[in-house]
């Protein structure tokens, strides 16, 4: 398919056949160059809208939408068949697993990881738009598998939403969330690792931001599950 738009591409990109870049959005927007930063791995089936920045170090899996008026930062990776609606902003080193839904007018900061199957909404009245507005979810908050986001809210720094939480309000920097609505339960620092070969935070620092992730040798698998404390 033809692009609608320039294409600027950086350094070192490979583009996989099957990949559309520039596709014509459907919505009367100014229609500006996708600009694509050094070392893209773009993988087939993903399409890229027009007017959509992106920094360097972007990696793609298969079937990824990235919407019109998107800017993500650098070394952000997006994984099998999410979608990133219009007029996001995503920051640096931001990861996003599969089947994962990015809401328009989303703000996602740095080093913020989305596990898969999360859901980012954002019109409190649906259908409505007047105000439309996704989560703002803030640096280094971790979002776990099958969480759905509410709009408007906003996701503290460093926090952790756990598994298949519904969150409705705000949550406080470094705190950990659980349940439909999310409540908090405890701060990251107080989470313990069930194997203790790592501390999984430290000053609200999580250990793939540590240098024991340099140092720390994996459990060798296939990997046993301790009892719980106290069985």
């Amino acid at each position: 398919m033809q692009s609608c738009v320039p294409i600027e591409l950086g350094r070192d990109c490979t583009i996989d056949p099957g990949v559309i870049l520039g596709y014509p959005p459907g919505r009367t927007v100014e229609r500006t160059p996708v600009r694509i930063g050094d070392r893209a791995q773009v993988r087939s089936g993903t399409v890229i809208y027009a007017s959509v920045k992106i920094g360097n170090g972007l990696e793609t899996g298969h079937g990824v939408i990235i919407r019109e008026g998107n800017s993500i930062g650098d070394d952000c990776s997006i994984w099998n068949h999410t979608t990133i609606d219009y007029d996001c902003v995503l920051g640096n080193r931001v990861r996003i697993h599969c089947n994962v839904y990015v809401s328009q007018y989303t703000l996602i900061e740095d080093d913020v990881f989305l596990a898969p199957g999360v859901m980012l909404a954002n019109d409190p009245h649906p259908l409505c738009t007047k105000c439309m507005q996704g989560p703002t979810i803030k640096s280094g908050a971790r979002i776990g598998i099958g969480a759905t986001i509410l709009p408007h809210v906003i996701i503290g720094e460093n926090s952790l939403v756990g598994a298949g939480s519904v969150v409705n309000a705000d949550v406080p920097a470094r705190a950990v969330v659980v349940g439909s609505p999310a409540r908090v339960i405890a701060d990251v620092d107080e989470l313990e690792c069930p194997f203790d070969i790592v501390k999984p935070y430290v000053d609200g620092i999580d250990v793939r931001r540590r240098p024991e992730w340099n140092t720390v040798a994996p459990l060798p698998r296939p990997v046993v599950r301790p009892a719980r404390r106290g069985q």
